[in-house]
């Protein structure tokens, strides 16, 4: 098990807008909270969560894919987030949802099945969210048939 860490640096740029410094070459982030309380100048913090659910699955099916040498291209990824308030008020991510297509049908990718049933697993992200609240997780070909 590793023990690497990962370290962003978030600075107020005004109000509820900061500025997310990442190290390295990374750009930065302007994030920022949606009205009333910011101005959606960028991102908010359930953004940028649904945003790493997505990008790390589609990296994980993207991953498990090329280790078999197919080509899925392009992937799309869409996240929706489900808020709503907890038992104290407060308002909460309850739940998400992902749906990604592949770019190709499902008919000319080898070894598909047993892809979709172990690339969820890979996706750190995804995985450490889904243990505070459920996360559906669909995937469908380039014809829209239902894959997972």
């Amino acid at each position: 098990m590793s023990n690497d860490s990962v370290t962003v640096e978030l600075r107020q740029a005004q109000d509820y807008r900061f500025i997310v410094g990442f190290g390295g070459d990374v750009p930065a982030l302007l994030c920022d909270e949606p009205a009333p309380l910011g101005s959606g100048q960028g991102p908010s913090p359930v953004q940028l969560l649904c945003a790493a659910v997505g990008n790390c699955l589609s990296d994980s099916l993207l991953f498990a894919l090329r280790k078999f040498k197919q080509a899925p291209e392009p992937i799309q990824c869409v996240v929706s987030a489900e808020l709503g308030r907890n038992e104290q008020g407060r308002l909460r991510v309850l739940a998400m949802q992902a749906r990604l297509q592949l770019g190709v049908p499902a008919a000319q990718l080898q070894h598909l099945e047993r892809v979709l049933e172990q690339f969820e697993s890979y996706c750190t992200v995804t995985q450490s969210v889904g243990q505070g609240f459920p996360i559906e997780v669909q995937v469908w070909d380039a014809l829209q048939a239902r894959l997972r």
